[in-house]
């Protein structure tokens, strides 16, 4: 077990990290008459604060659903009226009923990014230093690498402490959820994972892996006897959680449904911004918009989502192991980003989460995607002023992940786990050629090119018919990414056994 000097060490540059990102610009900034997220945060805290539960998620006179309405569940309201007890604590001004729309301030940008950190410090830090400290075999050596790594992944960092939002929260719970599931304490996870849907409806991603896992184990255990009691106490932990949640709107059914409809509109259609997934990479060639109706969207979206993310689900159920898990966890999460409805850039966070869980096992491709998975939210950051965070943060974790965890040197057929592409090989003219080097030169390649991509999309100028030339580019090159891992996450699950602790040993 490392020294809790050095966790602190890590946990003390991640928080470090965090605020020097803090210091820099956020959405909307000074940017009337709608501003951006930083102020969609901002006026949830006054609508809360000021007005009735029953108020909250309804157009009325003092609260305009077109001016950034509450659109998450009822934990994220929660969340907001306590920040905006603190607030009016320390300047009435920043949540005044309607008088505070667009309220900017020095002040009140440093409490709102403190509301981020101490989130953070009280959720997200602990559940990655236990998942660390307690699920990942091998030496101190790797249990440290891998919570810096964990730690420092950009994505999320430039999300929440740059561009402002608290998706440290959701994902937090949910990687407490996964702590739960990999430790035994089905009903704590169970509860943690309740907790993260009803802060983020988009937790939806994690959904099915963890429904899977735990009905599969139940199965596992046996219909009657532990597996039924397992099956009920999860069932009691799911339904008191979620009637806990929503214990304020349960009393009418008017309340409910208009949350609901708040929390999954579907009238903004499949796709709004460049965002690199099959239907906005399709879009360049098939307008799909125009071709079929809203109901049509929804329809295929929902089916290819489906379709994509079962035979994972199904492979859990049948084989309820923690590794099994956290694949799934990958797929599934990636299956929604690449097909489901209305998905937005920051969406990719999800996937990227379980890609983390993996670091210590896959160490090569799981930086290769967490890095993609940042380079893909590349116009918004730059939108949002961030462009030299983007760069610093990107750099300093693709040197720093590739080194402590070996990526490079661990990059053996056996390590990349590509036994099944091996097994094809040997149709093609050259069977004996190693995938190791293969795949590190692709891995070389693609970092030059989201490097240059990234540099064209600040110091040219598209050409004038085509004005969002490298924003789709970025989309386009980030959708390959995302669809070969889930072709090469998908291949791992029905192929490949779980590591086993004597190759964990050899590898530290």
């Amino acid at each position: 077990m490392p020294s809790w000097s050095l966790v602190s060490i890590c946990v003390l540059l991640g928080v470090v990290v965090r605020w020097g990102v803090s210091l820099n610009s956020y959405s909307g900034a000074g940017k009337p008459p709608m501003f951006g997220d930083y102020e969609a945060q901002r006026h949830w805290q006054e609508v809360t604060y000021n007005l009735p539960v029953k108020e909250w998620y309804f157009n009325t006179e003092s609260n305009d659903l077109a001016y950034w309405g509450l659109d998450y569940p009822p934990l994220t309201a929660y969340h907001s009226l306590a920040c905006a007890h603190v607030a009016k604590r320390i300047n009435p001004a920043w949540v005044e009923l309607e008088e505070s729309r667009g309220f900017e301030s020095p002040a009140h940008k440093l409490f709102m990014r403190y509301t981020v950190l101490v989130a953070d410090l009280l959720i997200y830090f602990p559940a990655v230093v236990l998942y660390c400290l307690y699920l990942i075999d091998g030496s101190s050596k790797k249990k440290l690498s891998t919570l810096l790594c964990f730690l420092l992944y950009p994505g999320l960092i430039l999300i929440d402490y740059g561009h402002f939002q608290y998706n440290g929260v959701s994902l937090g719970f949910a990687l407490w959820g996964a702590l739960g599931l990999g430790l035994g304490w089905d009903a704590m996870g169970s509860l943690a994972f309740c907790l993260a849907l009803n802060y983020k409806q988009m937790e939806l991603y994690h959904a099915l892996p963890f429904f899977c896992y735990l009905l599969g184990k139940c199965l596992k255990l046996g219909p009657m006897g532990r597996g039924l009691f397992l099956l009920v106490r999860i069932s009691v932990t799911v339904l008191l959680t979620f009637a806990l949640c929503w214990l304020p709107f349960l009393s009418d059914p008017g309340q409910a449904a208009q949350v609901l409809r708040r929390v999954f509109p579907v009238a903004r259609g499949l796709f709004e911004d460049k965002v690199a997934n099959t239907w906005c990479s399709l879009n360049v060639l098939i307008k799909i918009r125009s071709i079929l109706s809203s109901d049509s969207q929804i329809y295929l979206s929902s089916a290819c989502t489906l379709l994509a993310v079962l035979p994972s689900c199904f492979k859990l159920l049948t084989k309820p192991t923690f590794w099994q898990f956290k694949l799934a966890l990958v797929n599934s999460s990636l299956a929604f980003f690449l097909f489901s409805y209305q998905v937005h850039e920051k969406s990719i966070l999800l996937a990227a989460l379980p890609v983390c869980l993996l670091l210590h096992e896959l160490p090569l491709v799981s930086i290769w995607i967490l890095l993609a998975s940042t380079f893909s939210m590349l116009p918004l950051l730059v939108k949002d002023g961030l462009l030299v965070p983007y760069a610093v943060t990107s750099l300093a974790f693709l040197f720093l992940s590739v080194y402590l965890l070996s990526a490079l040197e661990r990059c053996t057929e056996e390590e990349l786990r590509m036994g099944a592409y091996r097994r094809l090989l040997c149709f093609l003219p050259t069977p004996d050629m190693e995938m190791g080097p293969i795949v590190k030169w692709k891995f070389y390649v693609c970092m030059a090119a989201m490097a240059g991509l990234s540099v064209a999309t600040v110091a040219m100028v598209p050409p004038p018919h085509l004005p969002d030339l490298f924003p789709v580019l970025v989309s386009l090159f980030s959708f390959l990414h995302f669809l070969g891992a889930f072709v090469y996450f998908n291949v791992i699950q029905f192929t490949e056994p779980a590591p086993s602790r004597k190759s964990q040993k050899k590898t530290n």
